[in-house]
């Protein structure tokens, strides 16, 4: 789901996912409307998206993305990825567009700079440089969908790198 459209499964299907799947997965990679609906909570600052990822998340790592956050600067959107005991956060500028598909892109870019053996915040890093190196390429040829083929190189080494920080907040138990 997303802000825009709510929802837009058969309406078993998020219950579903929230209650079995979640609890046997090692990432999650919802973006920010699709967390709230899971975690049943509203988190507008990251400190809440801290706190409601390890009530929610009784192990492995939750990754939010599209997090558009009280505290993030005007004009940038976040990624957060959440651990039991550790946070990190990346902030791109936020382009104009929205093509469908990016959040599945950006799962893929983590899981495998993941399986590659990168840690934590080098695949979020990763991650957030490579599908933005794809969506300003998207937006700048004004496609409607994502300009995947054409940004290989990118996919595999991002011109621009946003570099994830560690972060503080709520901490794990």
């Amino acid at each position: 789901g997303d802000r825009d459209r709510g929802l837009f499964v058969h309406a078993g299907i998020p219950p579903l996912v929230r209650d079995l799947l979640c609890p046997l997965a090692d990432i999650i990679t919802p973006n920010h409307f699709e967390f709230e609906w899971l975690s049943g909570v509203k988190a507008a600052t990251a400190d809440q998206v801290l706190k409601a990822a390890r009530a929610f998340m009784a192990r492995g790592t939750v990754v939010v993305t599209s997090a558009e956050l009280a505290d993030t600067p005007a004009g940038e959107i976040e990624t957060l990825a959440v651990e039991r005991s550790k946070a990190f956060r990346v902030r791109t500028p936020k382009l104009p567009i929205s093509p469908n598909g990016t959040g599945d892109l950006f799962a893929a870019l983590l899981v495998a700079a993941r399986l590659r053996g990168a840690d934590t915040p080098e695949a979020l890093s990763h991650a957030a440089s490579a599908i933005f190196a794809v969506l300003e390429r998207t937006a700048a040829g004004g496609a409607e969908e994502m300009r995947i083929v054409e940004s290989a190189e990118d996919l595999a080494h991002p011109k621009r790198r946003f570099n994830a920080i560690a972060i503080s907040g709520s901490q794990g138990g």
